[in-house]
């Protein structure tokens, strides 16, 4: 089993900047998972009764129950994943979202994959045996086959540095922590960020080759470069000057990076100030 020192991964756009990333640990996509199972198992139970209650007959009541697990099943992850905030209500409970690893906006082909793989690695197994079980045909060959196929593919995040489900391999993405703030970069070590706090209009003037540039005249230190920066970002955002250029744009990197994560984990990626 493979125990990573962190699971914080670095995610370099293509303009050069290291915006970080921390992956969800394989226990709360467990407990995740675990979550969005009772969930469903409790739609079920409440679909069931339905059907008896309606007086369905036996072989039309399994029917539409199997049929309706199906679809409940697939399209319960595959719907929340597509939405907007990128995950079953497991996930956001446990704050983890899925992200592509490119940093692209995360597309209806990788969330169908990513799931599509689940009925491979666990349900199809599981089903399989169920149905030899209620036939009676089951031997033990089958079911130590069937528990040992879907059990390497529920312990394989265990065994990679990134913790990825053979469905994220697939469909080229990750399950990210999104709850706490993790962008403090080696440029402000020696700063007090966050103490200014500025508008949505002022932070999307710029985008990810602004935030590079900021971080360069940042690390270089010269006071003549810190001045022309902080009196071009004062300007057009409307920001008075109070003095302070360094603390200025230490604060306004840290909101400004802050603020690209998360288009990032959403899919809205700005190159720079013109896109």
């Amino acid at each position: 089993m493979l125990a990573p020192r962190s699971l914080k991964r670095g995610f370099v756009t293509p303009e050069g900047v290291d915006l970080k990333l921390e992956l969800g640990s394989a226990a709360a996509r467990a407990a995740a998972f675990l979550i969005d199972a009772l969930i469903l198992m409790a739609l079920l139970i409440a679909a069931t009764l339905a059907l008896i209650y309606l007086g369905s007959g036996p072989d039309v009541a399994l029917t539409l129950w199997l049929v309706g697990f199906f679809f409940l099943r697939v399209g319960w992850f595959v719907v929340f994943e597509m939405g907007s905030r990128g995950g079953t209500p497991g996930k956001r409970l446990l704050g983890l979202r899925v992200v592509a690893r490119d940093g692209a906006r995360l597309t209806a082909a990788a969330v169908i994959a990513r799931n599509a793989m689940r009925e491979i690695e666990v349900f199809l197994p599981l089903s399989f045996l169920g149905t030899e079980a209620a036939e009676g045909t089951a031997d033990r060959f089958l079911i130590l086959f069937a528990l040992i196929w879907s059990g390497t593919f529920l312990f394989f995040p265990l065994f990679n540095r990134d913790r990825l489900r053979v469905g994220d391999l697939v469909a080229g993405t990750w399950v990210v922590q999104t709850r706490e703030a993790r962008l403090v970069p080696e440029v402000l070590d020696s700063a007090v960020a966050g103490r200014r706090q500025f508008s949505d209009e002022a932070l999307s003037l710029y985008g990810i080759y602004e935030l590079h540039t900021l971080e360069d005249v940042l690390r270089g230190g010269r006071a003549d470069s810190m001045a022309t920066v902080a009196c071009a970002i004062r300007a057009k955002a409307g920001i008075a000057d109070d003095g302070d250029d360094p603390g200025f744009l230490a604060d306004y990197y840290a909101a400004l990076r802050t603020r690209l994560e998360a288009g990032l984990l959403t899919g809205q990626r700005r190159a720079d100030k013109f896109s």
